[in-house]
């Protein structure tokens, strides 16, 4: 590691200003992206700017139509809550596929979305749920967050206060996991709230969370897995690795689409 100022604020208002002021700034949540890069020097920042002590950041709030969820809430928080078990069952059970229980007692949820992995579970809960991303100086909706891989709409300066979830009338998460990392090699959300139907994908796009739009078309006819029948996503775009190569991911989002709608009419 290169040599770096350390910052543990205990507001948020002093976590902008640090961030504003210091040189390279760098932002904190669960350490589990930037530290390992920092170790293998791929990154310096100047200044981190630890965000673990600001009591704002973290809770989970129940509303008549949503579940708000602090930025600093750690996954196992989400996937122990009862509100959230109660009131969007799928979220706490994508929170309970994260990573192992080391993963789930550090990792947060501003930090999973600000990261934006492309084969992260959150972003897909975001963009499935129609949720908002409230930040220190505005809201902005999943579908205008997440902009590409590893790249979200926060500007300089801006920090991740809370997450808005409304509540859904049916929603499933599918996850097709690395059996090391757990990380998604393909994880499908289905939610239904309000008429609208939102199917999004995780771990398959080579530009990170995506809709599926032939899909969310076909369930809104027919709220059912032989909806999808015969609805396929082309392989040209997606991820192709090690692990699994393009044709075979977008193989896996129809299987795992299937499984969230039948999960989801289930509840």
């Amino acid at each position: 590691m290169y040599a770096f100022e350390y910052h543990r604020p205990t507001s948020l208002r002093q976590a902008a200003s640090l961030l504003t002021k210091s040189e390279d700034a760098k932002i904190i949540a669960g350490g589990h992206t930037l530290l390992p890069t920092m170790k293998q020097r791929l990154a310096a920042p100047g200044s981190l700017i630890d965000l673990s002590q600001i009591p704002e950041l973290k809770g989970i709030e129940r509303a008549a139509r949503s579940i708000t969820i602090g930025a600093m809430t750690r996954h196992a928080d989400v996937a122990n809550s009862a509100d959230v078990r109660e009131a969007i069952p799928a979220l706490a059970e994508m929170a309970e596929m994260i990573g192992d229980p080391h993963v789930r007692h550090r990792g947060t949820v501003g930090g999973s979305i600000a990261n934006n992995d492309p084969a992260a579970d959150y972003p897909a809960a975001c963009l499935a749920l129609g949720a908002t991303i409230i930040t220190n100086q505005r809201k902005i909706p999943a579908d205008e967050f997440f902009t590409g891989i590893f790249s979200t709409a926060l500007e300089e300066g801006e920090i991740i206060t809370k997450v808005v979830f409304p509540i859904p009338s049916k929603a499933a998460y599918a996850k097709f996991r690395n059996p090391a990392s757990r990380y998604a090699l393909v994880g499908v959300f289905v939610a239904k709230r309000a008429g609208e139907i939102r199917v999004a994908v995780t771990g398959a796009g080579s530009d990170g969370v995506f809709r599926v739009p032939a899909m969310e078309e076909a369930l809104a006819k027919r709220f059912s897995p032989k909806s999808l029948e015969g609805i396929t996503v082309p392989p040209d775009g997606l991820n192709s690795d090690i692990h699994a190569d393009a044709t075979y991911r977008a193989h896996l989002i129809g299987v795992m689409a299937r499984r969230a709608v039948q999960a989801a009419a289930n509840r």
